[in-house]
């Protein structure tokens, strides 16, 4: 395969949009742990909703598409679709009460919500696990 010169113009063109919004946001994270993690709340807790469920989705989520429709049939789209669903529905109706809680990360809520010893197996089973 040959690259003409309009090619590469597209190439580097999003390689440098790429890069100058990576190191916009870097020195922004940077300024402090609130900032990494949270954008500074400044992000209305719905955006914030949709991207905990855009978190669960990775490459893999095609193959597992994939292997769900070959041996159950196009019925099996219902699984993911389910799972879909309620990831939706469950994100959004606690994001605006993990935002009104002001912890950071979901280990945060879980100390939060379980204190001592249940909180403190409950992280390293899910540092561990998942």
């Amino acid at each position: 395969m040959r690259l003409d010169s309009l090619d590469w113009a597209v190439v580097g063109a999003y390689g440098a949009i790429a890069l100058t919004v990576g190191l916009y946001f870097a020195r922004r994270a940077g300024k402090g742990t609130a900032e990494f993690f949270l954008s500074g709340r400044k992000l209305p807790w719905w955006m914030l909703g949709t991207s905990m469920v855009a978190t669960t989705f990775s490459t893999d989520t095609p193959n597992l598409v994939t292997d769900l429709v070959r041996t159950g049939g196009v019925s099996q789209n219902w699984l993911w679709w389910a799972f879909l669903i309620t990831g939706m529905c469950t994100v959004f109706f606690y994001a605006k009460l993990w935002r009104r809680s002001g912890v950071f990360t979901d280990m945060g809520f879980y100390e939060l919500r379980y204190s001592g010893k249940p909180a403190a197996f409950l992280r390293g089973f899910r540092a561990l696990y998942l």
